[in-house]
Formats: structure tokens, sequence, C-alpha cells
């Protein structure tokens, strides 16, 4: 199944996906978990701008709360308090 996307020409994105499919699973792990990283610095460098006066346990507190909901932040805050964290 190709779709064509809005940004890359057709010929291009042939090329990239078949490049894609001769990668190795290692590889292909590599960028993926590259891309992942990638994705959570630009969020947290975006949470920190639009807050400056986070403190790096507000910040990581920010970020739960913006991905994996208010609740779940919530019930990490309460963990690390009780752990002294």
């Amino acid at each position: 199944m190709i779709t064509q996307s809005f940004d890359t020409c057709l010929s291009a994105e042939e090329v990239q996906i078949s490049l894609i499919r001769q990668a190795s699973i290692a590889k292909r792990i590599s960028r993926v978990r590259s891309l992942s990283q990638t994705t959570i610095q630009l969020s947290r460098r975006a949470i920190s701008r639009a807050n400056p006066g986070l403190s790096e346990r507000e910040l990581n507190l920010a970020f739960v709360a913006y991905h994996y909901g208010d609740d779940l932040a919530k019930r990490l805050r309460e963990y690390m308090e009780r752990k002294k964290l």
C-alpha cells in the first residue's frame, strides 16, 4: 500500500520506501528510536519555552500530563512525593 504524501514527489517517496524496506531490522529500530528521542526532546523544549519557570521535576510532570493525561501525572506526582523523589 503506497500513499502519496503531500510534501514529497512520488518518485522520491518510492526511493525512500525502497530504502526503508532494504534496511536491516536493527537499522529500522535505530531510526525509530532516534525519531522518538527527537520528538520527546522537541516536546520538552516547547513545554520549557512556554513555561520558563518550571523546575526539571515540574517539566517532567508537565510532559507526562500533556502526553499521557492529567490523571497519570497526578498519580506520578503523588508517587514521587511518597518516595521523596
